[in-house]
């Protein structure tokens, strides 16, 4: 150990460093879609493959060999959409979104809630966030627009055949309608919330999305993030809870602090 110690360069540690940090990146793009099990699927291919290696299984052996030599080929094909949304995410600038147009998307979310509160308009609006999402918006409605307040309440009022089901929000736009969500197995949860409830409490424990929840009935507006439901009755808190998880992420050194204490709590 002293040995190994005293061998190790400067450049070794950035270079375990850099590598540690890229595959923990990859790890939370594609955490929450269906490429972990494609990936889980590759993986015991090459185990199956060094088996039957072992054992002289010729005929297994040539099959997984012909297929392991197009590998990069197939990981290409395969995870290309997850390949784009990662080489999307490195070219961005960290100050790419100005806070004036997080505060503006956020002002949007906020009076589109509160209006359905006024109204007595059910409404389950998911923020996506670093997980993707795309498990759960596959049999939904792509929507795939600006994000407006207009648009957001017309898709939740009652006679609109889309108003089922949570929309999915994400960089600046409405990207679907009509999501099933997950319901909360949480046997803890208070009686008094309903289905939009136990489906944004569901999604919140298997994602880091944050949720909107706007009831009908008691025209109150619920904030669901990491398993836990905070309820609002007015423009205001709600306004100040999402700057308080939003806004903060983009000021200069926050996304830097933001990483380091989700590398601390995992």
């Amino acid at each position: 150990m002293v040995n190994f110690i005293s061998t190790l360069r400067w450049q070794d540690v950035v270079d375990i460093l850099i590598v540690t940090i890229i595959i923990y990146r990859i790890i939370l793009l594609i955490r929450g879609t269906r490429a972990v099990q494609m990936l889980i699927g590759i993986v015991v291919i090459t185990i199956i493959y060094f088996i039957a290696r072992q054992l002289d299984l010729l005929t297994l052996h040539w099959i997984l060999r012909t297929f392991l030599n197009s590998i990069f080929l197939i990981i290409i094909i395969v995870f290309q959409r997850d390949i784009r949304r990662v080489l999307t995410q490195v070219g961005k600038t960290p100050f790419q979104k100005q806070q004036d147009i997080v505060l503006h998307d956020l002002n949007e979310i906020v009076k589109a809630v509160s209006h359905m509160a006024k109204k007595r308009i059910g409404a389950l609006i998911v923020i996506e966030r670093e997980t993707g999402l795309r498990d759960y918006i596959e049999s939904a409605h792509s929507i795939d627009a600006k994000l407006t307040r207009e648009l957001l309440i017309s898709i939740f009022l009652p006679t609109s055949p889309i108003h089922d089901g949570a929309v999915v929000v994400y960089n600046g736009r409405i990207h679907s309608a009509g999501c099933l969500l997950p319901l909360s197995q949480n046997a803890h949860i208070a009686k008094r919330y309903g289905t939009r409830h136990r489906a944004a409490l569901g999604l919140s424990e298997e994602t880091d999305a944050v949720i909107l929840v706007v009831s009908e009935e008691t025209q109150e507006i619920s904030l669901v993030e990491n398993g836990t439901i905070k309820t609002y009755r007015d423009e205001e808190s709600v306004a100040s809870a999402l700057h308080k998880i939003f806004v903060n992420n983009i000021l200069p050194g926050s996304s830097w602090r933001s990483w380091l204490g989700k590398l601390h709590r995992t």
